[in-house]
């Protein structure tokens, strides 16, 4: 790996656009999986590079790389949703640091924020701790909050299947995988309505 890319430990580098080469601390000891840069080009490739105009979920945001990213690259409004105390105290300095005002932050449950938020969204990132095994519950919690069209980036520890786990209104649109982390791009084909 280029140790260029790699920055000091316990920091995630945003890739692209208006912060691209800003650093991201990851707060020590916690239990938080940053998506690795190479992974996250890939996802944005697949996204198409900008987000322009785009409301996007980070639904269990973390360190934020995913959110942030998609803010740096041109999203109009972007919610970051953590549960973890010092994670979410990591995300407000980090959007302090930026002076990122598209940014919102939200200190909740992913379930509960789902449950109560009024807003739809154009790129949903669901990222969950791989032993929550949340991804069931939350995907069939998802369609009312998913604008027409909408798509879902999925990090898991395998892929969910079409005909099993993933819910019928989703469609597979691309699938990789990088050491022990399956992702996918699904795309919303529901009507979105509650």
């Amino acid at each position: 790996m280029n140790s260029s890319k790699r920055g000091p430990p316990g920091a995630v580098r945003i890739i692209a656009g208006e912060h691209r080469g800003r650093r991201l601390s990851v707060p020590p000891g916690r239990d938080l999986r940053p998506t690795p840069d190479r992974v996250r080009e890939t996802l944005f490739n697949w996204l198409g590079q900008r987000l322009d105009g785009l409301v996007c979920l980070d639904l269990f945001a973390g360190t934020g790389a995913l959110g942030f990213e998609a803010a740096s690259r041109g999203a109009a409004h972007v919610v970051l949703v953590e549960r973890d105390r010092a994670a979410f105290e990591a995300l407000v300095r980090a959007k302090a640091l930026l002076r990122e005002a598209r940014v919102e932050l939200v200190h909740a449950d992913a379930r509960q924020y789902l449950a109560g938020t009024p807003l739809r969204f154009d790129v949903v990132f669901l990222d969950p701790p791989f032993r929550q095994n949340a991804l069931p519950g939350l995907l069939p919690l998802l369609g009312p909050r998913l604008l027409e069209g909408a798509r879902l980036y999925v990090e898991a520890a395998a892929p969910l299947e079409p005909g099993r786990e993933l819910p019928r209104e989703f469609v597979e649109l691309r699938r990789a995988r990088a050491g022990e982390v399956s992702f996918q791009l699904l795309q919303w084909t529901g009507s979105g309505q509650a």
